[in-house]
């Protein structure tokens, strides 16, 4: 499957660029995101290359991200991935409430020359439906930031909030 984020309608990307996520979820728990941004991507700051370690903070500037809420639970995990390579992943109780650090350890691959960031994840419980917030935070080398999201709720930009899970991944049938 193949989506494209929006750009939240009060931080408009200033460069003419697009957002697309393609999303994969296996019988072995595995989820597969990759977003490509496509347009003139020469007014991205990309961060320089990194060790491709667990690191906070990866928000305050270029990243992709993604939430996951499964079934009907209120907790949800928070995914972080940067075209440095390093990632962080967090786990939410409720709404922005009970963060601690996820045990999660993605593998990434970015390709700077095709703008193309490739993430593989295992996620449990597999039975269960997936409920995706899909986004992305881009830094402009001017400092501009936007933010895009498949969905964005009333007012500032809130991946966290609950109209943000806008995609829905049955579980995965058994080979």
């Amino acid at each position: 499957m193949s989506w494209f984020l929006k750009p939240h309608p009060d931080t408009p990307s200033a460069g003419a660029i697009s957002i697309g996520v393609t999303v994969e979820r296996n019988a072995a728990n595995l989820l597969r995101l990759r977003y490509q941004v496509t347009g003139d991507v020469s007014g991205i700051a990309f961060p320089p290359i990194g060790e491709g370690v667990r690191t906070d903070g990866l928000w305050q500037t270029t990243c992709f991200e993604a939430f996951v809420r499964t079934g009907d639970t209120e907790g949800y995990e928070e995914l972080n991935f940067a075209p440095s390579g390093d990632w962080a992943g967090y786990h939410f109780e409720t709404y922005r409430e009970g963060m601690q650090e996820a045990a999660l350890f993605p593998s990434l691959d970015f390709n700077r020359e095709n703008a193309i960031l490739t993430a593989t994840i295992q996620l449990s419980p597999a039975t269960s439906i997936w409920h995706l917030g899909l986004s992305a935070v881009i830094e402009e080398k001017s400092g501009t930031k936007s933010y895009w999201a498949l969905a964005h709720p009333p007012g500032k930009p809130d991946f966290h909030h609950r109209d943000c899970f806008a995609l829905d991944l049955p579980a995965a049938k058994a080979p």
